[in-house]
């Protein structure tokens, strides 16, 4: 969603120097101009501010580290406003608090932008900017990141999937479940192993077919120089699946060594029924956020002189009288001026028996009419109704970070190089140590903290209470 469209208006200069464009308003003659440059020019790090009177426009050259806000700030204190837009693109490729982290940051550094909030449930990037900020810079930033970025325009439903989208867990857990089952019969004394060969037989397509999305998600991020948990789950597992390959291979003739398959295949299992109840949370809330969305009608009878007309809800404005007869939904917010009737108001109350409504009282767009024809004064239309206001809060409450998820998010952007860090140096004190140690000892880092992302991928309260709540309201 794109308010206005601008030209590319953004450049970099030099590498420590960029050129960031403004769209000024409010001036009048040549002394606005002198006093909006002067301004520009007391603030740190700006080298060079020209503004054109004609075009309204305020050109700086100013250090990399001089951000958009403050220009802004700097120009209002002179008395002038600085216009901004907000922009709304869907992102692909995200798979965890990491990579929201990651988008919001590409899409911090590019001049202009004043502020980004990623919603990983609705997959969907809000950034305020300046006006004369291109949709094109902020495309190539979200895909330097190493994801893919596009209009909402552009966004189409994707056809019925063939199989449920639970198979891959299936067909994971069924695979795993015989290389795990010899841990689980050790409790009961019972000593069982299946061959090595038919372990590898049954990790190879949970590694390489199922756990492939790990893979390329790993090597988006590497491309990207950085790190996520998908790269970590690749790492580790292939860490384990790998050594355990190597020592089937040099003891295949001197009998079955101790493997590793289970913790790869076990790993992978558990991650992909983390991303599976994942999606399913985030398809439950988006489908409720529909839900809301269908209820609002598309036309509306308006009263115009002494005959009624139906006309798109978009052509109504304030203070239009608008005509409710019985079973339709109320088209817009008002207040009643004609009639008697029972609305069923639900969807904003929960309640389910209609409430008594009269001349005077006000009425919600979205609400169903009982048995009575009103006549309604238009108080509220499009995005400030209060369905809209409500679909807008929750959009903005799952975007919205806790402070521990603040945390979490800090911790995310180290933890995989620390980790790869550790099992680094232990593998090289092996190399470097006289006594002949066990080449193992560096599998483990990776391994055993795979499993931290089952606990990033697992569906957050947050985006799953308006999909359980919602159809209960909307149910009328």
């Amino acid at each position: 969603m794109r308010t206005i469209e601008q030209p590319p208006e953004i450049t970099m200069s030099t590498a420590a120097f960029s050129e960031i464009k403004l769209q000024v308003t409010g001036m009048t003659c040549a002394s606005c101009v002198m006093r909006v440059e002067k301004s520009l020019k007391a603030v740190p790090g700006v080298q060079q501010a020209s503004v054109n009177l004609a075009t309204e426009q305020a050109s700086v050259s100013a250090d990399s580290g001089v951000t958009a806000d403050t220009l802004t700030a700097a120009v209002r204190k002179a008395g002038y406003e600085v216009a901004t837009t907000e922009t709304t693109l869907q992102v692909e490729g995200m798979t965890c608090a990491s990579c929201v982290a990651r988008v919001e940051k590409a899409l911090l550094k590019v001049p202009g932008v004043e502020g980004a909030m990623v919603n990983l449930a609705t997959e969907k990037a809000s950034i305020r900017a300046l006006s004369t900020v291109p949709v094109t810079a902020l495309k190539a930033a979200i895909e330097k990141a190493g994801y893919s970025a596009k209009d909402l325009q552009e966004t189409k439903p994707q056809p019925a999937a063939r199989l449920p989208a639970w198979w891959p867990v299936a067909l994971s857990g069924a695979l795993t479940l015989p290389l795990v089952l010899p841990m689980l019969l050790q409790l009961f004394g019972i000593e069982w192993m299946l061959d090595g060969w038919v372990q590898l037989a049954l990790a190879t397509p949970v590694q390489f077919w199922l756990g492939g999305r790990f893979y390329r998600a790993g090597w988006k991020a590497a491309l990207a120089k950085t790190g996520n948990m998908d790269l970590l789950v690749a790492l580790g597992t292939s860490a384990a699946y790998g050594l355990s390959v190597y020592l089937l291979f040099e003891h295949a003739a001197h009998g079955m060594p101790h493997l590793y398959f289970e913790a790869s295949a076990a790993v992978i299992t558990l991650v992909l029924l983390g991303k599976w109840l994942e999606q399913r949370a985030k398809r439950q809330t988006a489908d409720a956020i529909r839900a809301l969305n269908a209820l609002r009608p598309t036309t509306a009878r308006v009263r115009r002189g002494d005959r009624e007309v139906d006309l798109p809800v978009e052509h109504v404005v304030v203070g239009d009288l608008v005509v409710v007869r019985p079973g339709d939904r109320v088209a817009v917010d008002g207040d009643i001026v004609e009639g008697r009737s029972h609305i069923d108001e639900s969807l904003i109350t929960g309640e389910s028996l209609p409430v008594a409504k009269g001349v005077g009282d006000k009425v919600t767009g979205g609400a169903i009419n009982a048995e009575g024809a009103l006549t309604v004064r238009t108080t509220a239309i499009g995005a400030e109704t209060t369905l809209a206001r409500i679909i807008r809060m929750v959009e903005s409450a799952q975007a919205a970070k806790a402070p521990i998820q603040r945390i979490v998010d800090r911790v995310s952007a180290v933890f995989v190089p620390v980790v790869l860090g550790i099992a680094l140096l232990t593998f090289l004190g092996w190399v470097a140590s006289p006594v002949t140690g066990n080449r193992r000892s560096s599998t483990p880092w990776p391994c055993w903290s795979s499993p931290v992302p089952v606990r990033s991928a697992w569906p957050r309260p947050r985006p799953s209470w308006p999909a359980r709540g919602w159809p209960r309201a909307t149910a009328s």
